[in-house]
């Protein structure tokens, strides 16, 4: 599968001015998304599980590559297109050998160590951060910034996209790196106008 990695939407239903996360993914990709990962956070599986069916109806019908973060189970359970980990999840290598070779991979990095061990171990893409301060991560280490993020994509040679605090005002000095993609959650989702947010994130 051919992934276009520039605008990864990651989800975050907080931000939401109404309570519809399928429209407003579906806004959202309409605007531009290219990549959607299905975040959430203090749910029972059942709930996260509907959910994910819901959101996987509009992603399939647009044909956008569908990622859940964290949870393998909800992944399988709705044959999601892969998955995104953290340092603290399930190892990279457990996740392979059950998800498959198919399967997207995605590991968080915050430091050159983190991204060349999770591209030794296959990941299939790296997201680098923290970049800026954001409010949607309150366990977040210091922030890296441009230079901590150029750092850690050249370390590399798998595709990677940049996360945390990144907004229409400092998303091309991001893209400058060369890095692959920039992954949003309230620079769409926290916006009244969720298809016009995106769409300013993709005029670069």
């Amino acid at each position: 599968m051919e992934i276009d990695y520039s605008l990864y939407l990651a989800t975050d239903r907080n931000l939401l001015k109404e309570d519809n996360l399928s429209k407003a993914v579906e806004d959202a990709i309409l605007g531009g998304v290219t990549l959607v990962q299905l975040r959430e956070k203090d749910i029972s599986s059942k709930e996260f599980y509907n959910i994910a069916l819901e959101i996987k109806k509009v992603t399939t019908h647009y044909k956008i590559p569908f990622i859940i973060n964290d949870r393998l189970d909800i992944a399988q359970a709705v044959d999601a297109d892969g998955v995104h980990l953290g340092q603290s999840d399930i190892p990279l290598t457990a996740a392979r050998k059950i998800l498959g070779k198919d399967k997207i991979i995605g590991i968080s990095a915050g430091n050159v160590e983190e991204a060349v061990e999770a591209e030794k171990n296959s990941a299939d893409y790296i997201g680098i951060g923290t970049i800026f301060y954001t409010g949607t991560k309150k366990d977040i280490d210091i922030p890296i910034g441009i230079e901590g993020l150029r750092k850690i994509y050249n370390s590399i040679t798998i595709p990677a996209v940049a996360i945390g605090g990144i907004n229409e005002h400092n998303f091309k000095d991001i893209l400058s790196t060369g890095v692959d993609g920039i992954c949003v959650i309230s620079a769409i989702l926290g916006k009244s106008n969720i298809k016009a947010a995106a769409q300013s994130l993709r005029q670069y």
